[in-house]
């Protein structure tokens, strides 16, 4: 069909097997990508996105297509970088939803801008970041984020919102508990000129120990977690998965202290009061669930808390394995799981 709107570009029967980390083979009846986010109420009165509610996909690497998506799927494609402000200490951008996230986070650094160093190598685009609340090495993008713009479909108004109206919590937002409600356009970030980086993963301290490097630069730290997240996590382009799948389990402390007390060796985090964060990717492996395969669907070898596709596999052979891991869990610790990635075509409750 022809493309109505300047910079919209509308496809029929869209194959999205390249536009999703897993590499499930699943096709849209519509795919609708926007260059500006700033013609999306323009979009919103045209076929076939009138009447309905799209499912708004970024890099694709936060989603397990379970089934066909039965709206259109909508992209936004822009990728500019705006300084809005710069005192010489901080410098606030505005970015756009289509940047790609890892793009932003080395444009950043050589800027000599510091922050989102420890979030390197995180796939997906800048507007799924808020969403998911994203975090790696120490760090979250809430602690980072001035402000995120977003297009409400409902009213056609395009709107500011603040980092307290976001609603953060871990790997949580507003965004994520209303998905139809908010189309996230474009973030605002507040980072440091020549900041000292965050150096308080363990992890991040090792690596750059074994470097040889004392005095690390925000480079550095940012090629240590490079280094890290490619030794422990398989790429999407070699084979399919969505990187950390299940989110690590809060609990409260007493049945930490109990699971702590019968198992020594079980990080345990503090996180909040009278809660503790756990880790799913211990708990996982210590159900010997590491390697796991079901047909083209299993758990990484390399890794207990991403499920890959070997090849074939599709979106209800990946939640097949999903089910059997949270399952195996809860039965030898008693602790539920649940997913990172946003299920399309299915529920995560049975």
């Amino acid at each position: 069909m022809t493309d109505p709107i300047p910079g919209v570009r509308i496809t029929r029967d869209a194959d999205l097997r390249g536009l999703n980390t897993f590499g499930v083979d699943v096709r849209a009846a519509w795919l609708v990508e926007v260059d500006d986010a700033s013609r999306l109420a323009d979009v919103f009165a045209i076929e076939p996105v009138a009447g309905s509610t799209p499912l708004v996909l970024g890099g694709g690497s936060n989603v397990l297509f379970v089934g066909a998506p039965g709206d259109p799927v909508l992209r936004l494609t822009g990728t500019a970088i705006d300084v809005l402000a710069d005192d010489g200490d901080t410098v606030q951008l505005r970015v756009d939803a289509g940047v790609e996230w890892h793009t932003l986070v080395m444009r950043a650094i050589e800027e000599g801008l510091s922050g989102l160093e420890n979030l390197a190598l995180i796939p997906g685009t800048v507007g799924a970041a808020p969403i998911q609340n994203i975090g790696a090495y120490g760090v979250e993008v809430r602690e980072l984020i001035d402000a995120v713009h977003a297009f409400e479909p409902a009213t056609g108004r395009h709107v500011r919102m603040s980092n307290t109206d976001c609603a953060f919590a871990y790997r949580d937002s507003v965004f994520k508990h209303a998905p139809s409600r908010y189309i996230v356009t474009a973030v605002e970030f507040r980072l440091r000129r020549g900041g000292a980086p965050n150096l308080g993963y363990a992890g991040i301290a090792d690596e750059l120990a074994a470097r040889g490097i004392e005095s690390p630069t925000v480079r550095d730290v940012a090629d240590a977690v490079i280094a890290i997240r490619r030794r422990k996590l398989p790429d999407p382009a070699v084979i399919g998965n969505a990187g950390s799948f299940f989110k690590n389990p809060i609990v409260p402390a007493d049945v930490a202290d109990t699971l702590l007390a019968a198992n020594p060796r079980l990080p345990v985090f503090a996180a909040g009061d009278g809660l503790r964060k756990l880790s799913a990717a211990w708990l996982i492996d210590n159900a010997s669930l590491r390697g796991y395969r079901d047909g083209d669907a299993g758990v990484s070898p390399g890794h207990a808390l991403v499920l890959v596709n070997h090849g074939g596999a599709s979106g209800a052979d990946l939640l097949r394995v999903a089910r059997h891991v949270a399952a195996t869990v809860l039965n030898r610790f008693g602790v539920a799981l649940e997913p990172e990635p946003r299920l399309i075509g299915a529920t995560w409750a049975q």
